[in-house]
């Protein structure tokens, strides 16, 4: 099983070289292990994440593409769909088959149909538009509904962290 995924995920990351999406950049952390990636997200534009640039790392199962990567950011963030440890918390990453919850459908979760840059394109959405209703972050999730204009100063400051600019500037 290790093997097939090997090749895919070698695949997918020739795909990514070629073709990269904007604002990321991703590949594995060194090519004696492609189940350990790296990946540099650029906050999406008019959001208060814009000009940030968020370290992430993807861990792969060896049976990848039958089960999805684990996902977390290697920097500080607040976010209502990130984890306090940096862990991202989106259907897309979510085990394929029902949710045993009922709150998202199958079509939602994994499936070996998705891949590295489909993962990487929906956690900038995620960025962009956060999940309030699914809160992995229960205070993020609260500030984002409740008080946007301090959510946003907060999500500024990380801005201002990722980029080694001192936040008292």
């Amino acid at each position: 099983m290790a093997g097939s995924a090997l090749r895919r995920l070698m695949a997918e990351y020739k795909q990514l070289t070629l073709n990269p999406p904007e604002g990321i950049l991703a590949g594995p952390v060194n090519e004696e292990n492609f189940f350990e990636w790296e990946a540099l997200i650029t906050g999406p534009e008019g959001t208060c994440f814009e000009g940030g640039v968020f370290p992430t790392k993807l861990t792969f199962p060896p049976d990848y593409p039958l089960s999805p990567p684990k996902m977390q950011f290697t920097c500080d963030m607040f976010h209502p769909n990130i984890y306090a440890d940096g862990r991202v918390c989106i259907s897309i990453l979510h085990a394929p088959g029902d949710d045993p919850m009922g709150y998202e459908s199958s079509a939602e979760r994994w499936s070996p149909v998705q891949s590295v840059e489909k993962i990487l394109l929906s956690v900038v959405s995620m960025l962009a538009e956060p999940n309030d209703e699914s809160g992995a972050n229960v205070d993020a999730a609260k500030m984002w509904r409740e008080n946007r204009e301090e959510f946003n100063q907060v999500a500024e400051s990380i801005v201002r962290k990722t980029l080694g600019i001192p936040d008292n500037v």
